[in-house]
């Protein structure tokens, strides 16, 4: 008998999830994130007329469509959750749930640098505005690759406890970056909208946009902190066992971020800056040049940088 008879005969019999997974459950995550998705899509699509680099949004729609995919892919590995015919949806909804959250976390990361640039505000930012997006972005870059790679292995080895087990660890070496990454990425925000705070008062859209990172990030921070958990009990584990987690700190919280970006879309509040909509003149205390903020000025920023 073959190897490759043997493997067959293995994933026949495999159940590739803990429990019984709900075919309606599937179905309104799917459900819940399509009219998102398609309304991301929509706003990236007049953010043309803010000019050809509003590229910075791309990561979050295609994390969006990731969800849909995901999501759409449990539905159907629900059907049947055992067997080779089983082991395609299931890794689809495995990798693409899983790889989500970093695609939104680099467009969260590239906001910020643009925010600052656009309050003329560098000189309050803990580091340099010429790194920020680019530290951040590696750090994303390298946690997307490890749970990728590791969500491969660990998708291809449901019946080899060895391989699954390192594709586990690989995945929480991934999670444990993002979350160092998020962390840092909290504190630098927070101090820079400390110093902005202790400066000047910040533009109404500012603001606004400050709140957005906030809930997003904190969103991504609790989704981050389930899969650690989650990860670190094994592949026995209380959490990995039930469904009902996976919904609550995963898929709520994603859906969370998408609907608190089509609300407050980036685009719309740098709009608002560069209109001067309800902000008039900023200017830091006891400085003339570091941080004045003039319609004119702003709108050749907000305009290149867009």
């Amino acid at each position: 008998m073959t190897a490759s008879t043997l493997l067959t005969r293995d994933y026949e019999s495999y159940h590739f999830y803990k429990y019984d997974p709900s075919l309606a459950a599937a179905i309104i995550f799917t459900i819940f994130f399509i009219p998102t998705t398609a309304y991301h899509t929509w706003q990236l699509h007049q953010t043309r007329r803010l000019g050809p680099r509003a590229w910075y949004l791309l990561p979050l729609v295609v994390g969006a469509f990731f969800e849909v995919i995901g999501y759409a892919a449990r539905s159907s590995s629900t059907q049947k959750p055992y067997g080779t015919g089983a082991m395609m949806p299931y890794i689809i909804q495995s990798l693409f749930i899983l790889l989500a959250p970093s695609l939104f976390a680099a467009t969260i990361y590239m906001l910020l640098g643009r925010l600052i640039i656009a309050l003329k505000a560098q000189k309050l930012s803990l580091v340099p505005v010429r790194w920020l997006t680019k530290i951040f972005v590696v750090g994303d870059v390298i946690s997307f690759l490890m749970q990728g790679g590791g969500g491969g292995i660990q998708a291809q080895a449901r019946t080899d406890p060895d391989n699954y087990d390192r594709g586990a660890k690989i995945i929480l070496g991934g999670l444990f970056v993002q979350l160092i990454f998020f962390g840092l990425f909290v504190v630098v925000t927070g101090l820079f909208h400390h110093r902005l705070n202790k400066q000047a008062y910040a533009p109404a859209p500012a603001r606004k946009l400050l709140c957005s990172l906030y809930l997003t990030s904190g969103l991504i921070l609790i989704r981050s902190i389930f899969r650690i958990a989650e990860y670190a009990q094994g592949s026995d584990g209380y959490l990995i066992s039930h469904e009902v987690f996976l919904y609550l700190f995963d898929g709520l919280c994603m859906f969370g971020v998408l609907v608190s970006f089509n609300w407050l879309h980036p685009t719309s509040m740098f709009r608002d800056l560069a209109d001067g909509n309800g902000v008039g003149t900023l200017e830091m205390v006891g400085s003339e040049s570091a941080l004045t903020y003039k319609k004119d000025a702003s709108q050749h920023s907000i305009h290149s940088m867009a």
